[in-house]
């Protein structure tokens, strides 16, 4: 969106041929192609995997808000991924809400958290804004080493998955995999819908031409803030989820190395986009998963397909099929 787009006193209003909440005849026929993947890809792949791949395609769908569609750099979200992975394993284990509560509580909590952290952090901009979200994802890191109800290095074990609305047992896999592809299918048209809204395009203004929207009588600071909230809050049910799908919620996913693997998927799968994200998940859970038994060489072919995208695929492998097939995806 260049200066020109946005008109006196108001921001362009979504395009008119958009279908239902804002998809475009492309990205209509990509989220077809996308749920028949998720109804039939259970009966083909192990669950569990699928699982975790929609747990951090969601996570990357909350980082792609903040940083896609406002422009800010959070080199902390790991804070509220791995928090609402801690509150949710609490609640369902010790205080034995049901899981659909426990995911709640843990959103909610991440969102506490990214208001908080967020009303500190987004009045900077730039490599400070990155850097004082990277510090206080650190505190948070240090204080679940020491909080007696993570259990420290040990984590929360034997999280129960429990029964869905207190009706549906949530043991089996197979049931586990509909509630997780639920919540990801909720998240994603939540996302969707926050990006093409008028609210959306606020931010979209911001991150092209701040000045010019303060300009024109936007309270900037407020809509950033309640974007990092959204943000916070989604990665928390993204972490939550995926405490209960593996039974355990540990130091590793609020650790700062969980905020780096957020960014590679972000950048691989295509800034700014709406399946974006999704592909990048789906590519960097795809690789550590089959090339786990290269151990450390894991990193270093991450780091290969990193380089190998920044340099050769600048949007992203969806942001630059979308522009080769000249579509919006």
């Amino acid at each position: 969106m260049s200066d020109t787009a946005i008109t006196a006193g108001a921001l362009p209003a979504p395009r008119s041929e958009e279908g239902v909440w804002g998809f475009s005849r492309a990205q209509l026929g990509a989220l077809v192609v996308m749920v028949v993947f998720l109804a039939v890809a259970p009966f083909v792949l192990y669950p569990v995997f699928l699982m975790k791949l929609l747990c951090f395609a969601l996570f990357a769908l909350a980082f792609n808000l903040l940083i896609g569609y406002v422009g800010l750099l959070s080199f902390g979200h790991a804070a509220y991924f791995g928090m609402g992975g801690y509150i949710a394993g609490y609640a369902a284990k010790s205080m034995g809400l049901s899981p659909e509560l426990a995911i709640l509580g843990g959103g909610a909590v991440a969102g506490l958290l990214g208001a908080a952290f967020g009303w500190v952090a987004i009045r900077r901009q730039g490599i400070y804004f990155a850097m004082i979200t990277l510090a206080l994802a650190q505190m948070v890191y240090f204080f679940c080493v020491q909080a007696p109800f993570t259990g420290g290095e040990d984590g929360i074990q034997a999280i129960p998955r429990g029964n869905l609305l207190g009706a549906v047992p949530l043991d089996e896999d197979m049931s586990m995999y509909w509630f997780v592809a639920g919540i990801f299918l909720a998240g994603f048209l939540l996302i969707h819908r926050i990006v093409h809204s008028p609210f959306g395009q606020v931010l979209k203004a911001i991150r092209e031409n701040e000045p010019r929207t303060t300009s024109l009588g936007y309270r900037t600071d407020d809509y950033k803030l309640i974007a990092f909230i959204l943000s916070s809050a989604i990665a928390g049910v993204a972490g939550a989820t995926k405490s209960l799908v593996f039974g355990i919620a540990t130091l590793t996913d609020v650790h700062w190395s969980m905020s780096g693997e957020v960014v590679l998927m972000t950048l691989v799968g295509g800034l700014g986009t709406v399946f974006g994200p999704v592909i990048g998940a789906a590519v960097i859970v795809t690789m550590q998963n089959y090339l786990a038994e290269l151990g450390a060489w894991v990193t270093v072919i991450q780091g290969v397909i990193f380089v190998a995208c920044v340099l050769a695929f600048r949007r992203g492998i969806i942001g630059e099929l979308g522009n080769l097939l000249k579509v919006k995806l």
